[in-house]
């Protein structure tokens, strides 16, 4: 029961990142075409926001692995 548990937590964390990952990078293409000026200051923000997101999910998968381990 408790690895099913750890197994959920673990796999709504990547679900997660993997929405948002996607919302910033097609945000970020959408700004793109709108400003291919701008290109390398919205490529370099959406980098960094896609590097915050992939850290908090592996801190939610690791969060959830270690939570719940009843030993």
């Amino acid at each position: 029961m408790v690895g099913s548990i750890a197994a959920l937590g673990a796999g709504l964390s990547a679900i997660g990142a993997g929405i948002g990952i996607g919302q910033i990078g097609g945000k970020a293409v959408e700004g793109i075409a709108r400003q291919p000026e701008a290109a390398s200051k919205i490529q370099t923000a959406m980098i960094i926001a896609a590097a915050l997101v992939e850290g908090v999910a592996l801190f939610g998968v690791v969060v959830s692995l270690l939570g719940n381990n009843p030993a």
